[in-house]
């Protein structure tokens, strides 16, 4: 694949981040924001994938893998909190 095109892809990622993170930031609800951040990992682990292809190392695939499971649980954590519920056995 065309070196450049990974270029573009992974800075056009990079400016949806900063707009997902002023989501995050600036958003009316908890809700805006748990949504914003759930988008800027997935946006992360797509730019890890494009690196990963770009300079042929599979280290970025590991490190895209374990950050989208710790974004997930992180994502779920959050979502129970706000949800307010308890924990029952």
């Amino acid at each position: 694949m065309n070196p450049r095109v990974l270029d573009i892809v992974i800075f056009v990622l990079l400016g949806i981040s900063v707009m997902s993170m002023i989501r995050v930031v600036i958003g009316p609800t908890s809700e805006d924001r748990l949504i914003g951040l759930n988008l800027v990992v997935a946006q992360v682990v797509g730019i890890l994938v494009a690196m990963a292809v770009k300079f042929e190392r599979s280290i970025y695939l590991d490190v895209a893998l374990v950050y989208a499971i710790l974004g997930f649980v992180g994502i779920l954590a959050i979502a129970k909190y706000l949800g307010g519920k308890t924990l029952t056995r």
